[in-house]
């Protein structure tokens, strides 16, 4: 039987991690985090150097992952230094996990989660 209690009522604790997944749906969002060291801020400058799009889709897809919460920006001068903001991804990453132990509990006929 379908889980219809979730078709009109999305759970609110849900909303940022399918904004994070959301943003994550995209291989150049993906390859624009993959080119952060760990702690690393990085200007749009050093992100464009990277692609070969022009900075307005740049720009674009850094305002994607900010507004996801996945980048944090500073403001340094006239620069903007983005970060990642790893809590939210690993926050994320634990509720879908959760998710699908709880599923794989009940399938395998155990209902205790740890």
């Amino acid at each position: 039987m379908m889980r219809t209690e979730y078709f009109n009522a999305f759970p609110e604790e849900w909303k940022p991690a399918a904004r994070v997944f959301s943003a994550l749906g995209d291989t150049t969002r993906q390859q624009i985090l993959l080119l952060f060291e760990p702690g690393e801020e990085l200007s749009i400058k050093d992100i464009s150097s990277m692609f070969s799009l022009g900075r307005s889709t740049v720009v674009h897809h850094l305002s994607v992952l900010e507004e996801a919460g996945i980048l944090s920006v500073r403001r340094q001068g006239r620069e903007a230094l983005y970060s990642i903001v790893y809590a939210l991804l690993l926050d994320s990453l634990e509720r879908l996990r959760l998710f699908i132990e709880s599923d794989m509990n009940i399938l395998s006929g155990n209902t205790t989660t740890e």
